[in-house]
């Protein structure tokens, strides 16, 4: 930086002298032509070591001023929605009067025009005021997906109720926490989710409506028949959509980790605005697109970042109750989709299926999201004929959120090395072991350079709504969240738990999650790694890679877990294969063969309770397997051989 600054003033002279002359020691350097200045200049430059900055510059330039154009865009658009004091419906609204009878959502071949959605969310707010819910109120919303729900969590935004979008997966516990850590004063759940509802309904004690049964009675006792009684509800805008503020709550939705229970994210108005116009204006979309978006409506990429497409930009949406491999690029060409979503897993799933013409044959010209594995990466874009993968990076409730805007294969966004500042997210160095910042002799966190691998961090500013962290219902569940003295004294940043990586080029390489790399034989092993090489050796199966403790051993050693119901996995070859892409260190240590495994909502794979049970064969069920050194490959892990491993025997 303060070669930089010495390279800008000394230009900055060279200009003066350029234009009017200029003293030095009584020295007057007459008044320079522009070809003079530049060679004068170019030579201060190079001289000073600028070299690398040029080199810089030729590569990451163009990418540079392409995506500052378009942050400039999303941040003129989200300071017009702030003076304005603009909500989410009243976006909508303007929508539907210049585009009343555009197709909206598309579901199981139905269609729903503004119009249509519009109304329905109307009668929702009116009826949510009818019963006496007020602006600030948390209700819980629980259905499958379906267009219905959208109207619903809108409707109720249009008089300041705040709807808690609960994971349709969960049941029991988890759902009883999902409903009260929002502190929900109502329950409106789909009809095929009435069991689940039913089950915890004592523990509750909440009024529930249920949506989707016609003219049937609900099965929940004291529960109402929500249909009905929208029919007989105004159909026309609340007047109480004129008090709600781009600054007041719009939703809930809760972070999917793999680990604990969820966490009630804050989403404001502003910030759902964010997210959606930022995916809109980086990813270069157009209100012409139809966008593919069958994943959970409940998270933040079906049902923020995609719904918010048709929401605020125009665009149409086809949605499905749940995702489907065999399905994905039929309906994608049916409906003649332009854009399609993606998260988790959902890639490896859909390379890992059969071929069929309908691959290459659809219109999606660019798929966005965040999960895409670095090791299929090219071979995902060969086979499905894909120009362009926008992998974002970014949590639900974060403010450290990038984007690869370009395609880069690998790379899930990038910051820039010219302007280290523009965004002011950064890598931090981090103790592999208490995975606290390492800091410098002044307190403050050590930046990485490219090569390195840290947290990635994003500094919190208040009064700016993009750079604002909300936080969580939970207050306790936000502090944990935070760090302090970043770059300078006072300031705070946003943990994402993250571990990234940056190449020369300022492209950042997700790594892992903060605890999820192990040290064995001396040596750091990221889990996320070498989960992608055995999924890609298992022939694109599930697979979970984690650390486990082996008795007279430090470290932990890799055990992979392999996802293998119908006995196809092959251990002679999985053993030869992992040979070439995986050192000796990373190599599982032991292997698992198991039926299914537990997925979150958003295709992320659990591995916590699979770590806990560990590797002994007279517990843990299924097939076990040992990597032998000396034979190099592996063999089944009998309570022998467990025996000698636990006795030091082993070899190891």
């Amino acid at each position: 930086m303060l070669k930089t600054a010495a390279i800008v003033g000394v230009t900055s002279a060279l200009w003066a002298a350029g234009q009017h002359g200029l003293s030095l020691g009584g020295f007057l350097i007459p008044k320079l032509s522009g070809l003079h200045l530049a060679a004068l200049a170019v030579g201060v430059y190079l001289t000073t070591g600028g070299t690398h900055t040029i080199w810089l510059a030729y590569h990451t330039l163009p990418r540079d001023l392409k995506a500052g154009i378009r942050f400039l865009k999303v941040k003129a658009k989200l300071k017009w929605a702030a003076y304005h004091n603009l909500n989410v419906p009243k976006v909508f609204m303007e929508n539907v009067r210049k585009n009343p009878n555009k197709v909206a959502l598309i579901f199981e071949g139905r269609e729903w025009t503004f119009a249509q959605v519009d109304e329905y969310s109307n009668r929702i707010g009116n009826f949510m005021v009818e019963q006496g819910f007020k602006h600030g109120d948390n209700i819980a919303l629980y259905m499958f997906n379906r267009p219905e729900y959208v109207c619903i969590w809108l409707g109720c935004a249009k008089v300041g109720v705040v709807p808690a979008l609960i994971n349709f997966n969960l049941q029991n516990v988890s759902l009883v926490h999902s409903i009260k850590v929002a502190d929900c004063k109502a329950v409106i759940c789909g009809m095929e989710l009435q069991a689940p509802v039913n089950e915890v309904l004592d523990e509750l004690n909440l009024p529930v409506f249920v949506s989707g049964c016609g003219n049937t009675a609900p099965i929940i006792k004291g529960a109402k028949n929500l249909d009905p009684l929208l029919s007989a509800s105004n159909p026309t805008p609340p007047p109480q959509i004129d008090s709600v503020k781009s600054n007041d709550r719009l939703i809930y939705i809760y972070t999917s980790g793999t680990t604990g229970l969820p966490k009630a994210a804050v989403i404001k108005h502003i910030r759902f605005m964010f997210f959606v116009t930022a995916t809109h204006c980086m990813v270069g979309l157009t209100e012409d697109e139809i966008i593919y978006n069958p994943l959970p409506l409940y998270h933040t990429a079906g049902g923020m970042v995609g719904i918010g497409q048709v929401l605020l930009f125009n665009n149409t949406a086809v949605i499905r109750q749940k995702f489907s491999v065999s399905q994905y690029w039929v309906e994608a060409k049916k409906y003649g989709c332009t854009v399609g979503q993606y998260v988790g897993e959902i890639c490896r799933y859909l390379l890992s299926a059969p071929p069929k013409p309908e691959d290459t044959q659809h219109k999606v010209r660019v798929m966005f999201g965040n999960g895409v594995r670095q090791q299929i990466w090219e071979q995902f874009t060969s086979r499905f004929n894909m120009p362009c993968i926008a992998e974002f990076y970014g949590a639900t409730e974060g403010i450290a959120n990038i984007v690869n805007m370009e395609g880069k294969p690998g790379s899930c966004g990038f910051l820039s090395l010219l302007f280290p500042d523009a965004l002011p997210c950064y890598l931090i160095k981090v103790d592999e072991e208490t995975g606290e910042p390492i800091r410098d002799a002044n307190g403050l966190c050590i930046k990485c350079k490219p090569g390195e691998s840290g947290e990635f961090v994003g500094i919190i500013k208040k009064s700016d709504p993009l750079r604002d962290f909300q936080g969580y219902a939970d207050s306790k569940a936000t502090q944990k969240k935070l760090v302090k003295d970043v770059v300078r004294k006072g300031d705070i940043a946003f943990k994402s738990g993250d571990i990234l990586i940056q190449d020369e080029l300022g492209y950042m390489y997700f790594k892992d999650r903060t605890g999820d790399t192990f040290r064995w034989k001396g040596e750091n092993v990221s889990s996320t790694e070498v989960e992608g090489i055995v999924s890609k050796i298992a022939d694109h199966k599930d697979a979970v890679v984690y650390g486990v403790e082996v008795s007279g051993c430090e470290g932990r050693a890799g055990m992979a877990a392999i996802v293998d119901p119908n006995n196809e996995l092959d251990i002679k070859e999985f053993s030869e294969g992992i040979k070439k892409p995986l050192p000796v260190y990373a190599r599982p240590l032991f292997l698992r063969i198991i039926s299914e495994i537990d997925v979150t909502g958003t295709f992320k794979l659990k591995k916590l309770n699979l770590q806990k049970e560990g590797f002994n064969p007279n517990k843990v069920g299924g097939k076990l397997y040992f990597l032998d050194y000396k034979l190099g490959q592996y063999v089944e892990l009998t309570p022998e051989l467990f025996s000698l491993i636990e006795g030091g025997k082993a070899g190891l």
